[in-house]
């Protein structure tokens, strides 16, 4: 079993952002709390928890100690070897509230650094600067996390090779396990500013090229270095619960989001919209996940066209095919062999 747990609080609204969050709601963050709790105590887990992952917004900016009843309650469940992820802002991943969330358990910790540009940082909405993203990782360290992710950001206006090649630099420099590589996407208040985007193919290969060449292979169209294992199970298609507004889950053929309004979330923590999936939905998120990561996807859940299609590619060495299994070796063109598999 796997769990997202939701925190919708962030110091700051980054302008590109879609995610459910708030930089205006910190008055509420107890009573979110405990509603969210309330959420989790709720659930009676007959299988062990292999991964969690909390998530938001901005986990790191409210007191690790709102942790600790949730942590107590899941702790008993939870498998020896169990992932624990949590999301930070370097601004306010410090080393207090890192150690305190290490001590609860939380064995990786995923740092949304985007650059190491300060002009790019100022682009993109970020408060804090290259050198709070060294103390947040140095920091990290100090407190006992050895699994240790930076998610950047590429494809704005401002990328070049140059630039990207530094921001490579910054990260071999820091001496982590995971990289995750965002390309930008128009959402937000950036939804209408068609020039903030530079969406270029070159750049995006020399960007995996060049993480490559630093140790880090990509596993997954966004993610490269050791493996997240919560990451892989929503890849796999695993039943997941999410935990907190906004939160997604899906268990069997029912996928449910939590409230979109905090003070619904907090009166009702329980209520959620319901969305019925088919096997044929089902099928087909494995077989768009697949292409997108070293999954792959099984001939079995390809229909008898997609799998004259797929021959097609094959021979035309697009996709891989080994042991009942097909691969995409380039994730770049996920989403068009996906369109091109799926064409009537």
């Amino acid at each position: 079993m796997h769990i997202y747990i939701h925190i919708p609080f962030c110091e700051s609204k980054c302008p590109y952002c879609a995610f459910g969050s708030h930089s205006d709601q910190f008055a509420i963050t107890k009573e979110y709390f405990k509603a969210l709790t309330k959420e989790i105590k709720n659930i009676k887990f007959n299988d062990k928890i292999s991964t969690i992952f909390i998530g938001g917004g901005t986990p790191s900016s409210v007191d690790a100690r709102l942790y600790d009843e949730i942590f107590e309650y899941l702790r008993p469940n939870l498998n020896n070897d169990c992932e624990i992820t949590s999301e930070a802002n370097p601004n306010s991943a410090n080393l207090k509230w890192l150690n305190h969330m290490r001590e609860l358990g939380v064995n990786r910790l995923s740092l949304g650094a985007q650059s190491f540009n300060e002009k790019k940082l100022k682009f993109l909405g970020r408060i804090h600067n290259s050198k709070r993203v060294f103390k947040a990782v140095e920091d990290a360290k100090i407190a006992g996390f050895k699994n240790i992710n930076v998610d950047i950001m590429y494809g704005t206006k401002l990328d070049t090779k140059a630039l990207i090649s530094s921001e490579i630099q910054a990260l071999k420099e820091l001496e982590i396990t995971h990289i995750s590589a965002y390309s930008l996407m128009l959402e937000s208040e950036f939804s209408s500013k068609i020039s903030y985007q530079k969406d270029s193919p070159i750049l995006a290969k020399y960007l995996i090229n060049s993480l490559e060449n630093i140790g880090f292979n990509q596993y997954e169209i966004s993610n490269f270095g050791q493996i997240c294992k919560h990451n892989l199970s929503y890849w796999q298609g695993d039943d997941y619960y999410g935990f907190g507004a906004y939160a997604v889950g899906t268990i069997g053929l029912k996928r449910y989001k939590g409230a979109t309004n905090l003070k619904n979330y907090i009166a009702n923590p329980f209520k959620k919209s319901i969305e019925k999936l088919s096997l044929e939905d089902k099928r087909s998120e494995r077989v768009f996940l697949g292409l997108r990561s070293i999954i792959g996807v099984s001939l079995s859940d390809l229909s008898s066209n997609m799998q004259k299609t797929a021959e097609i590619l094959i021979k035309e060495r697009k996709l891989i095919l080994k042991n009942g299994r097909i691969y995409n070796p380039n994730f770049l063109l996920a989403d068009e062999i996906y369109l091109y598999l799926s064409q009537p």
